[in-house]
């Protein structure tokens, strides 16, 4: 029985779908931006698998620092009163990078977790001051904050949705304007939702600073220096999810760097160990740390995980680190970043292309039906894709949406910050040949 009978037969996978199952890519290995199937055909990686193989495929020196460790010490538990060096290591460094505020590190094992946590903090921060009431979490439309149930009800795609309701109760999105700009006049939808909610019933504001899977939407330059200020009228936290844009993605190691704001708290994963073990956290503000580290018995931090501070995948986010400084990644990425929104801006000729848009190293490109009106494109998307796969360029769409907050289809690309220039000019090459195709 050949190997992908047997993964119809038994696999149940992410956003399941028996019918895309029927012609899987069975990926056997991979080298810097190149992907190779078990045929022996290779692919351009355009999304770093899920935006997260930052230092690219194949880095043996990842490999043997968790190796490494394991002849030490594979696992150890990380509960109060324990410890090991790998975590306490990774999360100074990690520290180190942060926002001058950030002070205290809670480690996951991936992006919903740490987002499921950092909602919990934000209720337990607000417990701690005496104000019990503040629960609910404010996100945004076309907002992607993982699947499990809060993350789920956090995230503002109705597609993810729509077979697990209801969502859980407390959570309020906000919308964009059309098209889909964040923009300081935009905050004041937080600033009506908050008042409309009431402020003593909101825990916390929840963003990425660069929307990635939904559609990769940047705000302008105004947008997060008002939600702070926002934040900060009516006694809100502010949870950055840094998921996508974090460890170097945009250009800066951490996205909200651009604007000069600090959030209260960081959720983080994907990029910390460029995906070759599951890590993710939660950074937190002085203000924070100092609630955990000062309550009472009666009022401690009861949350917890059997993998948090695990201490291979963190002793491959110390080495994953010292390939970033080694090798200058976070400026790669801002100079590639460049080099692949150039690129993108020349498909704009083509009429099927509505928008182009990103920051660093991450872009979207969105198909419409007609330049002129912007009304979106649907289904287009998933034939650009299956075009760009022949051409050798695997990666993944925001499926488009029409009523209320319609978008476009749109083609994500977030390669590795190894990728070479040619790559990269390929890559735009091949996204021409693939629309251009499949319109």
């Amino acid at each position: 029985m050949s190997l992908r009978q047997i993964d119809r037969d038994h696999l149940i996978h992410p956003v399941h779908s028996d019918a895309e199952a029927a012609d899987a890519v069975v990926f056997a290995e991979g080298a810097g931006a190149v992907l190779r199937d078990a045929d022996g055909r290779e692919y351009l990686d355009g999304l770093s698998c899920l935006w997260n193989v930052h230092v690219g495929h194949g880095r043996r020196e990842l490999a043997e620092a968790a190796a490494s460790q394991m002849r030490r010490l594979a696992y150890a538990t990380a509960y109060a009163g324990f410890t090991n060096e790998p975590a306490v290591r990774l999360a100074e460094q990690i520290l180190r990078r942060a926002y001058p505020n950030m002070s205290g590190v809670y480690f996951t094992t991936g992006g919903a977790e740490a987002n499921e946590t950092a909602f919990k903090m934000a209720r337990y921060l607000w417990r701690r001051r005496g104000l019990p009431a503040k629960t609910k979490i404010i996100s945004r439309h076309h907002a992607y904050h993982g699947l499990t149930l809060g993350a789920m009800s956090a995230t503002g795609i109705p597609a993810f949705h729509r077979m697990f309701q209801p969502l859980v109760p407390g959570f309020i999105h906000v919308a964009p304007s059309y098209p889909y700009r964040y923009d300081g006049s935009m905050a004041e939808a937080l600033d009506e939702a908050i008042r409309r909610e009431g402020a003593d019933t909101v825990a916390a504001f929840i963003a990425e600073p660069v929307i990635g899977a939904g559609g990769v939407i940047p705000p302008t330059a105004d947008y997060f220096s008002a939600v702070r200020e926002i934040c900060d009228r009516y006694g809100v936290l502010f949870i950055a999810d840094e998921i996508i844009t974090g460890f170097g993605r945009t250009g800066r190691w951490f996205a909200l760097e651009h604007w000069g704001v600090q959030p209260d708290l960081v959720t983080f994963a994907k990029g910390v160990t460029s995906a070759y073990l599951p890590l993710g956290g939660v950074m937190v503000s002085g203000a924070i740390h100092q609630a955990i580290q000062e309550a009472a018995p009666a009022e401690r931090f009861m949350h917890a995980a059997t993998y948090s501070g695990h201490p291979t995948c963190c002793a491959v986010g110390l080495a994953n680190l010292e390939i970033f400084e080694r090798e200058d990644l976070v400026n790669r990425a801002r100079e590639l970043g460049r080099r692949l929104r150039s690129g993108l801006e020349r498909l704009r000729d083509l009429p099927r292309v509505g928008d182009v848009r990103g920051l660093g190293l991450m872009a979207g490109v969105e198909l419409v039906d007609d330049q002129r009106t912007k009304a979106p494109a649907l289904g287009l998307g998933a034939r650009v894709l299956a075009e760009a796969r022949a051409r050798g360029l695997i990666t993944r769409i925001r499926i488009g949406q029409s009523g209320e907050y319609p978008i476009g289809d749109t083609v994500c690309l977030a390669p590795p910050l190894v990728t070479t220039e040619t790559q990269i000019d390929r890559m735009v090459e091949i996204l021409r040949e693939a629309i251009t195709a499949a319109a």
